[in-house]
C-alpha cells in the first residue's frame, strides 16, 4: 500500500512539473506573439498615416489564439482584399508574392498607386452606331443629339474639348474571347497601340486641341510685383541655407518651371540664383555679421574641422550673448595640417574678426584639435587668452581610450570579429543566419566585420552592436540540427558555437556596448547643449559618477575605469574650467548661514592654486594684487541670496521636457551690474564664463566637403562656395540647427521604431534562448 501511495506521488509531482513547463512555455510564446503583434499594429498606423509603406494598406495584422488556453500564439497577416492568411515574419515579401505579383485576385496597381494621367476623352463610351428610330409611343422622348449630349456631360466637366474625336486603334475583346459581347450601351475597354505609355500622349493632343480652340487660356493666379520679389528673395534664401543639398541645376527641370507657371512666378535662370543675387545676400549677412561682432565688448574664436578626415575648417565668433557668428571656411583638403600652419590661419581669423581694433576684444579659442600645439603657443604668448579644446572631441576619444586599455575590450572585439568573418563568409552558416534573421528581426544582412585586416587589434562599436542586436538569430542559429551537423566536420564551425553558447561572452559584450553607449550619449547631449567653460568640471565628475555604476553593474574593476578616465581628464584639463566653476553665481552652495558661497569645497588643491594663477594672468600686474583680494571676499561674501536665487531660477524646456536655467545669461550680467565693488575680478568673471566648452557649430554637408575636396575648380566657383557657406552657416546658427541635411534624412527615414528596437533587449533575448 505504501509502495503504491509513493507511485502516485511520484506521478503526481512529475505532472505538476510538465503542466507547469508547458504553462511557462505557453506564457512565452504568447507575450512574443502579442509583442510581435503590437510592433506591427504600430507600424502600420504610421504607414497609414503616410510614414511607411504602401502594403500596409492592404494587409493587417491578425492575433492567433490557441484554441486550448485562448492565449495568443502567432501573429498572421490577413489580406484585406481577399482575406487570405500569410505569416507575419517578412511583411515587404508577402507584399512582393500576393500583391504585386497578381497573386491576389482583388489587386491592381491602382489600389497602390493612382494612375498620374489625366482622363483622355478618347477613354469616354464611341457614341452608339447609328440604328433605325425608334417606334412612336405616347410618352416624350429627348431627341438623340439631346441624349448625345448629356452622354458627353462628364466629358466637358473633365477638361475635354467639347467635340468628337474619333476612337484610335480600338480592339474588340470579343474578336478573341468565347464570352458574349457586352450590350451597346456598356462602356468598352480602349486599348491603345503603344499600350498605356499611349494615355499620355493622347493627353497632350488633346491639350493641344484645346489650345487652338482657345488661344487664349486662363493665366495662373496673378502676384503682384512685391509678392513675386518676396517668393523669388524666399526661395533664394532656401537655395543659400540649403549650402549645395539644393541643386541650383535643378530649377531648369520642366516639372519645377511648370510649378512656377502655376504659382504665378515668373520663369527664371538658375544662374541668377549663382549670381547678383547671391553676391547681393551675402554682402546683406556680412554687414549684419559684421555689426553683432562690433556690437560686443569681446568673443571667442571656435574653431572645428582639424580632424584628418575634415576637408572644412570652419571658424566663427561666440559672443557674450550667448549667439554664434560664422565668419570664415578654409578649404584644407583633409590630412593633418602642421602646428604653424594652425596657428597662422587662427590668429589670421582672430585679426580679421577685431577689424583692426585691439587684439584683445579675442579673449580666447576653443578648437576640436586636441594635441594643438598651435592653442598653447597663442595661449603663452598672449597672457590674456584662454584657449581650450573641444570637450565634446574629448569625450569621443576617451571611447577609444576605454577600447585600448580596458581589458574587457580586446576579448569582446576579437570574439565579435570572428562570428562575423565567419559567418559572412561561410555559405551555409550565413543562410541559416539569414533564415533566423528574417524570422527574428524581418530583415537579412551581413554583420558588420572590422575595418582592417587584423581584426583582434581594431575595436569597432557599430560591429559590437551588429553583434547584439543579432543575438537572437545567432542562438537560434548554433541550436539548428543542420548546423549542429556541421560542427562535426567544420571546427570553426565548432568554435563558433562556442563562443556564442558561452554566456559570458555576452556579458562581455553588454557591458562593452552599454559602456560606449553611455559616453555616447553624454556626447551627444553635450553637441545639443553646447555646455560652457564652467560646466566642464561637473560634467566630468558625472561622467565618473555613471562609470563607477557601470563598473559596480557589471562587476568591473573600477580601478582601471578610474585610471582611464584620469588620464584623459589630465589631458583636457585647463585651469579655466576651475576658475569658471567658482566664478559663476550658477554654482554657489547655500550654507547654513544662508549665504550662497562658490563650491571651492569641491576643488582639489591644485585646482585652487589654478584659480590664483589664471586670474593674476588675465589682469595687469599693478591689479594682481587687488583681484586676489576680492577673490577672498568672494569666497567668504559670495551673492546676494535674491540675486543667486534669480540667477539659478529654472524652467521646464517643453522640447526636451527637461528642467534648464531660465535666463543663462544672468551671470555674466550679475558680475558686470549689481557687483560693480569687485573692479578687476568683475573684469575676469565677465571673460571666463561666457566661453564655450565645445567648438561644435554649422556643419557642412556632403556637396560642400565635396567641393572643397574637388580639384581643378575655378576661382570663382570657390568663390561662390564660400559665399554660401558663410550664408548657411549664419542662418543655421542663428536658428541653434546644428545638424546637417543628411543627418535630419536619417532621423526622418532611420529613426527607431518598433521594428529597430532590438538593442536594448538583444542581451535579455538572448539569455532566453535555450
Amino acid at each position: 500500500m505504501a509502495t503504491a501511495n509513493a507511485s502516485t506521488t511520484v506521478t503526481a509531482t512529475a505532472t505538476a512539473t510538465t503542466t507547469t513547463t508547458t504553462t511557462s512555455a505557453e506564457d512565452a510564446t504568447a507575450r512574443a506573439a502579442t509583442k510581435r503583434y503590437e510592433g506591427l499594429v504600430t507600424v502600420r498606423t504610421k504607414a497609414i498615416k503616410g510614414k511607411g509603406a504602401w502594403y500596409w494598406a492592404h494587409l493587417e495584422p491578425i492575433l492567433i489564439s490557441s484554441t486550448d488556453t485562448g492565449l495568443p500564439k502567432a501573429v498572421k497577416l490577413r489580406c484585406a482584399l481577399c482575406d487570405a492568411l500569410f505569416s507575419a515574419s517578412n511583411p515587404s515579401r508577402t507584399a512582393s508574392e500576393h500583391l504585386k505579383r497578381g497573386t491576389c485576385p482583388n489587386f491592381s496597381t491602382s489600389s497602390s498607386s493612382p494612375s498620374p494621367h489625366p482622363r483622355p476623352i478618347s477613354s469616354l463610351p464611341p457614341p452608339p452606331p447609328p440604328h433605325p428610330p425608334p417606334p412612336r409611343s405616347s410618352s416624350p422622348q429627348p431627341p438623340p443629339s439631346s441624349r448625345k449630349r448629356s452622354a458627353s456631360a462628364a466629358a466637358a466637366s473633365a477638361s475635354s474639348p467639347p467635340f468628337h474625336i474619333p476612337t484610335l486603334a480600338l480592339v474588340d475583346p470579343s474578336a478573341y474571347s468565347s464570352a458574349p459581347p457586352p450590350p451597346p450601351q456598356q462602356q468598352q475597354q480602349l486599348v491603345l497601340s503603344g499600350g498605356k505609355e499611349d494615355l499620355g500622349a493622347l493627353a497632350m493632343l488633346e491639350d493641344s486641341v484645346k489650345k487652338l480652340k482657345s488661344p487664349k487660356a486662363s493665366p495662373g493666379p496673378a502676384l503682384t510685383k512685391p509678392q513675386v520679389d518676396t517668393a523669388m528673395a524666399l526661395l533664394a534664401d532656401w537655395v543659400y541655407e540649403s549650402c549645395g543639398a539644393v541643386s541650383m541645376a535643378a530649377f531648369s527641370n520642366p516639372k519645377v518651371r511648370s510649378f512656377f507657371h502655376q504659382v504665378g512666378l515668373p520663369p527664371f535662370s538658375p544662374r541668377d540664383l549663382a549670381g547678383p543675387r547671391l553676391d547681393s545676400r551675402f554682402e546683406d549677412v556680412r554687414a549684419d555679421s559684421d555689426v553683432r561682432i562690433r556690437d560686443a565688448r569681446f568673443f571667442q574664436l571656435a574653431s572645428q574641422g582639424w580632424k584628418s578626415t575634415d576637408s572644412i575648417v570652419t571658424l566663427a565668433a561666440n559672443l557674450p550673448n550667448g549667439t554664434t557668428v560664422f565668419r570664415n571656411s578654409v578649404f584644407s583638403h583633409g590630412g593633418r595640417v602642421p602646428s604653424k600652419y594652425a596657428e597662422d590661419i587662427l590668429w589670421e581669423a582672430i585679426a580679421d574678426l577685431c577689424s583692426g581694433g585691439p587684439l584683445q576684444h579675442c579673449v580666447g579659442i576653443v578648437a576640436d584639435r586636441f594635441k594643438n600645439k598651435a592653442l598653447r603657443d597663442l595661449e603663452n604668448r598672449h597672457q590674456w587668452m584662454i584657449n581650450l579644446p573641444c570637450q565634446l572631441q574629448a569625450f569621443r576619444n576617451l571611447v577609444k581610450d576605454f577600447a585600448r586599455d580596458l581589458p574587457l575590450f580586446p576579448s569582446v572585439t576579437t570574439n565579435c570579429s570572428k562570428l562575423a568573418i565567419f559567418f559572412n563568409s561561410n555559405s551555409p552558416a550565413r543562410a541559416l543566419l539569414h533564415k533566423y534573421q528574417l524570422q527574428e528581426l524581418d530583415h537579412s544582412g551581413l554583420l558588420r566585420t572590422p575595418p582592417l585586416s587584423e581584426p583582434a587589434a581594431n575595436f569597432d562599436p557599430i560591429m559590437l552592436q551588429d553583434v547584439m542586436a543579432n543575438a537572437r538569430p545567432l542562438q537560434s542559429v548554433v541550436h539548428d540540427d543542420d548546423y549542429k551537423a556541421s560542427c562535426h566536420d567544420d571546427s570553426d564551425a565548432q568554435q563558433m558555437a562556442e563562443i556564442i553558447r558561452d554566456m559570458s561572452f555576452w556579458n562581455e559584450l553588454e557591458a562593452a556596448v552599454s559602456l560606449v553607449k553611455l559616453v555616447n550619449s553624454m556626447a551627444t547631449e553635450m553637441e545639443a547643449e553646447r555646455p560652457l567653460v564652467g560646466q566642464c568640471l561637473p560634467l566630468w565628475d558625472e561622467l565618473r559618477s555613471k562609470v563607477r555604476e557601470w563598473c559596480s553593474k557589471f562587476g568591473v574593476d573600477q580601478g582601471f575605469a578610474d585610471k582611464v578616465l584620469d588620464k584623459r581628464f589630465k589631458k583636457n584639463y585647463h585651469p579655466a574650467w576651475s576658475a569658471a566653476y567658482i566664478l559663476d553665481p550658477l554654482y554657489l552652495l547655500k550654507d547654513t548661514s544662508g549665504k550662497y558661497l562658490p563650491p571651492f569645497k569641491y576643488l582639489s588643491p591644485e585646482q585652487e592654486k589654478d584659480v590664483d594663477k589664471l586670474i593674476t594672468r588675465l589682469v595687469l600686474r599693478e591689479e594682481a594684487h587687488i583681484a586676489l583680494m576680492e577673490l577672498m571676499k568672494w569666497r567668504s561674501e559670495g551673492l546676494d541670496p535674491l540675486y543667486a536665487q534669480a540667477v539659478q531660477v529654472k524652467q521646464l524646456d517643453p522640447m526636451t521636457g527637461k528642467m534648464r536655467i531660465a535666463n543663462p545669461q544672468s551671470s555674466r550680467l550679475v558680475w558686470e551690474t549689481y557687483m560693480s565693488e569687485f573692479k578687476s575680478l568683475g573684469k575676469v568673471a565677465a571673460r571666463l564664463i561666457f566661453l564655450h566648452a565645445t567648438s561644435t557649430g554649422f556643419k557642412c554637408n556632403t556637396t560642400m566637403l565635396r567641393w572643397a575636396t574637388a580639384r581643378g575648380r575655378s576661382r570663382a566657383a570657390m568663390d561662390r562656395a564660400q559665399k554660401m557657406i558663410f550664408i548657411a552657416a549664419n542662418a543655421k546658427l542663428e536658428r541653434r540647427d546644428f545638424l546637417n541635411e543628411e543627418e535630419k534624412d536619417a532621423e526622418l527615414f532611420f529613426g527607431s521604431g518598433p521594428e529597430d528596437d532590438v538593442l536594448n533587449e538583444a542581451f535579455v533575448d538572448a539569455s532566453s534562448v535555450s
